[in-house]
């Protein structure tokens, strides 16, 4: 994989972490629950950290990027999976929490296999 196929296959993964991050931003729950909102508001910040080198298909810096910013994006998906049981068993929040990992497991993989 080229870096630049390593960048989209990136951006690819975050549109289900953008899909994650509208649900727990616009759901009742996150009015009440100072957690959820940092979750949400950490894969924002992830995400916007990408966004200029996603769009100057510069992917050294997107690659540095991603890693320089990589143990938040972990730490979000970490908590939400912890919290999810307590926030609500309901099956959107099962799938948000599914979707979220498998995402960062993902980009994970395609950050670590990049080497350097």
């Amino acid at each position: 994989m080229t870096p630049l196929e390593r960048m989209h296959a990136i951006d690819i993964l975050l549109s289900h972490v953008w899909m994650v991050r509208r649900f727990l931003k616009n759901c009742e729950e996150a009015e009440d629950d100072d957690e959820l909102a940092e979750i949400h508001r950490t894969l924002y910040d992830y995400m916007l950290a990408l966004g200029g080198p996603l769009a100057d298909e510069d992917p050294k810096a997107y690659m540095r990027m991603a890693k320089k910013k990589l143990r938040r994006l972990r730490e979000a998906n970490d908590l939400f999976q912890e919290i999810q049981p307590e926030i609500s068993n309901h099956t959107n929040f099962k799938m948000a929490a599914m979707s979220l990992s498998e995402s960062v497991t993902q980009i994970v993989a395609l950050i670590e296999s990049a080497g350097d």
